[in-house]
């Protein structure tokens, strides 16, 4: 058993687990912060994704002990209070989810996208990026149109800070 000290959603933790243990596990299981799904177990899929110092990671694919020291937010950690990230507004309001199990790593891949690549997104890029995540349902043209319009949003809120 190890202690892995990390700060999560903004709250720092300190969690005795395996050292098998893989991040994602200790969100869901420890910190119960479900909004991480496990859709595949070999990084297929995207629905673990999580930032890890302000990058996306597929958490089923990181040791726990890997996170020591490090800044994680979970799709739990995006909303400020009951305001809604634009992304996650984006995808309510641009009809980006039907069963929602994709969703949460689908966000946090598209926030991660739009920081990466600012104001210049495009269609092909963002279903370039998007590439590693598995959506089932929705055929992806709602959750394309959703990161371009959260990417417009995004880029109006941080011209307000």
């Amino acid at each position: 058993m190890s202690t892995v000290k990390l700060t999560v959603n903004g709250r720092a933790v300190a969690v005795d687990v395996e050292d098998r243990t893989l991040l994602v596990q200790l969100l869901r299981e420890n910190l119960n912060l479900t909004g991480t799904h496990v859709g595949c177990d070999t990084s297929q899929c995207g629905a673990c994704v999580v930032h890890v110092d302000g990058r996306a990671v597929k958490s089923c694919t990181m040791l726990a002990g890997q996170a020591e020291g490090c800044n994680v937010t979970t799709i739990e950690g995006l909303a400020k209070g009951d305001e809604l990230h634009p992304m996650q507004a984006a995808f309510r309001d641009n009809h980006g989810l039907q069963c929602g199990y994709c969703t949460p790593g689908m966000i946090m891949s598209a926030v991660d996208i739009v920081h990466r690549h600012g104001g210049n997104l495009d269609e092909e890029t963002v279903r370039h990026e998007l590439e590693g995540n598995i959506c089932r349902c929705t055929g992806y043209h709602n959750i394309v149109k959703a990161v371009l319009d959260a990417a417009s949003r995004m880029k109006v809120a941080q011209a307000a800070e």
